[in-house]
Order: structure tokens, then C-alpha cells, then sequence
């Protein structure tokens, strides 16, 4: 039996984010994976039993790698609760995440794949309810402004920008980006 390393793995989890994000779900290959953690022909399929595994580990993989890190959310904890802070929090979000291209562009890839692959689309259902979950809870017991659809109406709408902000750059402007952020948010979330 071939001993596993668990840092070899990520390191080929995070290759399969790029592959993904460059070459597209028919792109994703144990070659394609090996090539691009520059380690020898063979060893993806040594980590991950399937495409279908590979796939899923991506999925689950591109989560961990778009949560806010410590200092951020330490910050969350010390500052004012009115909707300008909200704000500035969607467009520190939507900066984060967009910051992270190839791991958005990847989970595009992943959930148009998910209507394939039933393994998939369950893995990718409860992160992504557990997501929405979290920041429902976090929100409510935060003292922010809103409520419970709120926090769901920004996290559709401020996807959808960040799709827009990946897939096509020139459509809006970084001002005009901005400016969606905050009339999202002042749209949405009523004023106390």
C-alpha cells in the first residue's frame, strides 16, 4: 500500500483549483494534476481513487481556501454595527474573494460539474448551506442591521458581481463595483 502524505495531497488538491480554473472541468486530469504540482507522472492517481474523488476534494478544498483568515475576523469582532460598516465589510468580501480568482473561477467550474456528478453536488450542498447557515447565524447574533433574507439576498447578489468581476473585468469599473457593494447594501438591508 502506498503511504500517503496529507501536505502532498493538499499541494495536489490546489492543483487540481488551478487546472480547473485554467483548463475547465474537461481539463481536470491526474496528468494535468501531476504537471501542474510539478511532481512525478502517476501521482494523483496514487492520492485520489477517481476523477469523481478528485473532483470532490476540490470542491470541498476551494471552501477552506475562501474563509476569512484570524486578523479578519478578529476585526469583525471590534467594529461599529451600522450599515456603513456593512458596506465596507461586502466590499472587503467581495475584494477577498475576488482576490482569489482561480479558486472562484474553479468553484464555477465545480458547480456547473455538480449537475453531473451526484457525489459532487452533495458535497457541494452542504458547504455551501452550511456557508449560508454561518453567516445567517454570525449576522443575527452580530447586531448588524437586517435580517436573515438580507444576508441571503447580499450573498446572490454580491456572487453574481464577483462572477462578473471574474469572468468579465471591463464590464464595471472598480468605482462602479464600489458603488454596487454599497447600493446593495443599502437596498437590502433596511435602516434601523
Amino acid at each position: 500500500m502506498v503511504r500517503r502524505n496529507d501536505q502532498r495531497r493538499g499541494a495536489l488538491v490546489d492543483a487540481a483549483i488551478e487546472v480547473l480554473a485554467r483548463e475547465g472541468a474537461r481539463g481536470l486530469t491526474f496528468r494535468a494534476v501531476d504537471a501542474e504540482a510539478t511532481v512525478p507522472a502517476g501521482t494523483a492517481s496514487n492520492y485520489f481513487a477517481s476523477r469523481d474523488d478528485l473532483f470532490t476534494q476540490a470542491g470541498a478544498r476551494v471552501y477552506e481556501r475562501l474563509q476569512p483568515d484570524e486578523a479578519t475576523i478578529a476585526r469583525l469582532q471590534t467594529t461599529d454595527r451600522d450599515r456603513e460598516t456593512y458596506v465596507e465589510l461586502m466590499r472587503e468580501l467581495v475584494g477577498r474573494i475576488a482576490s482569489f480568482r482561480t479558486g472562484y473561477l474553479a468553484l464555477l467550474e465545480l458547480r456547473l460539474e455538480a449537475t453531473r456528478r451526484p457525489e459532487l453536488r452533495k458535497v457541494l450542498t452542504e458547504r455551501v448551506r452550511a456557508d449560508v447557515d454561518a453567516n445567517v447565524a454570525y449576522h443575527e447574533a452580530s447586531g448588524f442591521p437586517g435580517d436573515a433574507m438580507a444576508v441571503k439576498l447580499l450573498i446572490l447578489t454580491l456572487n453574481w458581481l464577483i462572477v462578473e468581476q471574474l469572468t468579465l473585468p471591463d464590464v464595471f469599473t472598480e468605482a462602479e463595483r464600489e458603488q454596487l457593494v454599497t447600493a446593495a447594501v443599502e437596498r437590502i438591508v433596511a435602516a434601523e
